[in-house]
């Protein structure tokens, strides 16, 4: 009796882990169990997609209007502004009188702003909670300078003066001010700051609330490099908030009602889905403890780890992580809509990523047919020797990354700072650019120059001509070992030899199997019906 009761067991251990292992379509044959998590993945593509279209088409139109703002206040504030940034700042002057033009022609158009804006803007509150401008100037201390004699006398002490201006006073006013007598030998910049108010009523055609806005301008004169050229920045920071009194007649508010109640299946969605897969990874780590234990008890030695992570479905986790993110990001969407948050960079992260996990996670379905499934078993093979290569070759590519900084940055606009030197590498080792990249070095320096050549010729036929294909070499090596595994079976381990026991077994024990079936039934109505795992 003890043998046919662990032969029971044994027989029920194998059915189970032959049902985890099968695909929806053939869970729902063997045992008419309906695949609800691949009705809800189907309608949650459908739906995920549709939110984040929707919110991606409002969010345009937010960066729109404040890349738009942004354009609009160089042109008002900026003399002699040409539409187009000159490098990384907007424009530039090289004399004192340019200099005092610029900083009053700014005055004076902050002053009259509501008689020559097209825009609906108004005048806000700085930080100090008043409404004007305030004007800061930085200097050293104290000194003398004679170029000609080649003499300097200064103290590198920084100090800082502001003012506050407010619309009271005329501009001519201002310029009869002594703060504004500067000392340009001594001076580093000077800063204009100021605060406007805006309301975006282009959301009222899309039938959405608009947006109330703040604006912190600040226009930089930096005289840091004292070399005969000031630069001039212009910097703007749009912040939403939420408009105090919005009285809007027509069908938006029904309209916002109805996005409300769309992102809420959403959330109901996403967290159905998000319990079947928490319930189906637990189940699976009960079945696992069973096989481990059976194993160990039979068979005097541990699963190999191979075998114990088959237990652990990768795409399960996939899902629970872009369930989360996408009720978490359709939370924040519908506060969004209801005007009470204004975090669109942070919502538009979460529900990008989540559409994307989504869509990823179609692949698991499509692994189903074997001639989709090569990708998926390609990329598992060849993963970890390819983070292995990417490791040593990383090394290798912040070498030539810092030594391209250090030596072609000032003369190469390419190679001015890390960030920059490492994406024009990685486009030179897509072949993208080479030869503006080869052009645009400056022969000021023969020595930079002749090192600048043999840099780029050495970095592109290293990473192109060696690194690229080895790359390539291993997804291909890993590509045919597949393909072979495909046709001449795949090495079996302890799992699959204990699962194939089972279809050996089938015509062997015809009599006794129904008996052995009906007895797995029966303890499985009972007490281990919640082991059964539901992939």
């Amino acid at each position: 009796m003890a043998h046919l009761d662990s032969e029971v067991k044994e027989e029920c251990l194998r059915e189970d882990l032959k049902f985890y292992f099968m695909n929806p379509c053939e869970k729902y044959r063997a045992r008419h169990q309906i695949p609800w998590k691949l009705g809800l993945q189907i309608l949650k593509i459908v739906m995920v997609t549709t939110q984040l279209v929707r919110f991606g088409l409002s969010n345009q139109m937010v960066v729109a209007f404040k890349e738009e703002n942004t354009v609009a206040f160089k042109h008002l504030f900026l003399k002699g502004y040409s539409g187009t940034d000159e490098d990384d700042y907007s424009c530039s002057v090289y004399t004192q009188e340019d200099v005092y033009e610029s900083i009053f022609f700014a005055l004076s158009q902050y002053r009259q702003l509501k008689n020559i804006s097209l825009g609906t803007l108004g005048y806000g509150e700085n930080e100090d909670n008043r409404i004007g401008l305030k004007v800061c100037k930085q200097h050293y201390k104290k000194g003398t300078m004679f170029p000609s004699n080649e003499t300097l006398n200064i103290d590198s002490d920084i100090e800082k003066d502001c003012v506050h201006l407010d619309l009271s006073k005329s501009p001519q006013d201002w310029k009869n001010s002594s703060f504004f007598r500067l000392e340009f030998y001594r001076l580093l910049q000077v800063e204009i700051s100021f605060h406007l108010k805006g309301i975006d009523l282009q959301t009222i055609h899309s039938r959405e609330l608009p947006d109330c806005y703040v604006f912190q301008n600040t226009i930089t004169f930096d005289n840091k490099a004292h070399s005969g050229k000031i630069k001039i920045y212009f910097d703007s920071e749009a912040k939403i908030e939420e408009c105090k009194d919005l009285n809007i007649s027509g069908s938006i508010q029904k309209n916002t009602q109805y996005v409300l109640v769309f992102d809420a299946f959403v959330i109901v969605i996403c967290l159905a889905s998000l319990i079947l897969c928490t319930r189906s990874i637990v189940l699976a780590l009960r079945l696992r403890k069973r096989f481990l234990d059976f194993f160990l008890e039979k068979y005097k030695r541990r699963v190999c780890d191979a075998d114990q992570w088959e237990f652990i479905n990768g795409w399960y986790i996939l899902v629970i992580i872009s369930d989360l993110m996408t009720i978490i990001g359709s939370i924040l969407k519908m506060e969004i809509k209801a005007k009470n948050l204004t975090n669109y960079d942070l919502c538009s992260i979460l529900l990008g990523t989540s559409t994307l996990f989504v869509w990823v996670g179609v692949i698991r379905y499509l692994g189903y047919f074997q001639a989709y499934n090569v990708l998926i078993l390609t990329m598992q093979a060849s993963l970890p020797k390819v983070l292995r290569f990417c490791a040593c070759a990383g090394m290798i590519y912040l070498g030539y990354t810092f030594c391209g900084w250090i030596v072609l940055g000032p003369y190469h606009d390419k190679f001015e700072d890390l960030n920059t030197v490492a994406e024009c590498l990685f486009s030179l080792v897509n072949g993208d650019d080479m030869f503006a990249t080869f052009a645009q070095i400056q022969q000021k320096s023969i020595l930079v120059w002749l090192f600048s050549r043999l840099y780029l010729y050495s970095f592109i036929s290293l990473f192109i001509y060696m690194i690229l294909s080895l790359f390539i070499a291993l997804i291909t090596d890993s590509y045919d070992t597949i393909k072979k595994y495909q046709q001449n079976g795949f090495p079996e381990t302890d799992l699959q030899e204990f699962l194939k026991e089972c279809s050996s077994k089938e015509k062997y024990q015809k009599g006794s199997s129904a008996f052995l079936s009906c007895v797995c039934c029966l303890r499985r109505k009972g007490s281990e019906d919640h082991l059964i795992p539901v992939t």
